[in-house]
């Protein structure tokens, strides 16, 4: 991808941005997520129990944690326009989860500019459709429409 401009972007809505590497979703980021959350349902942290019982046929990744990966993903595809001193998460307008991660599965990150509008002097509300696929499923995990807050440098 072109690296973004405050100029650029504007023209860029309705477009990908890019996608992401793909990158495995390990138990030990769904027992460390369970930990920081609190979130120890066992179809997320009993492995054996999840092989057994579980309709997916072992563990499955918190949707909350697979939401979490937008932030570094976003990262790595470069969404900050060249000269930001800020990005901010701003929130969510709406999220889906269409499809379990289970646990070992590689996820990627596509994301598409929805709206990109100044906020306040200096600042810029990025709106954009993130999907989170998973390799070898036709049905991504989620798709979220994202908010973020781009703080301009001094130019």
């Amino acid at each position: 991808m072109t690296a973004l401009t405050y100029d650029t972007v504007p023209s860029m809505i309705g477009t990908e941005l890019g996608v992401s590497d793909w990158a495995e979703v390990t138990q030990a980021q769904v027992d460390q997520f369970a930990a920081c959350t609190g979130d120890d349902q066992w179809i997320h942290v009993d492995v054996d129990r999840a092989r057994r019982e579980s309709p997916f046929g072992g563990t499955v990744a918190h949707g909350y944690l697979t939401l979490s990966l937008v932030a570094s993903h976003s990262m790595q595809i470069g969404i900050a326009p060249e000269g930001t001193q800020a990005a901010l998460n701003y929130g969510l307008d709406r999220v889906r989860f269409i499809a379990p991660v289970l646990v070992g599965a590689r996820v990627r990150l596509r994301i598409k500019l929805l709206d990109f509008a100044p906020k306040d002097p200096g600042s810029y509300l990025m709106k954009t459709e993130n999907t989170l696929e998973i390799e070898g499923s036709d049905r991504p995990a989620f798709v979220a429409q994202c908010l973020a807050l781009m703080v301009r440098g001094q130019v």
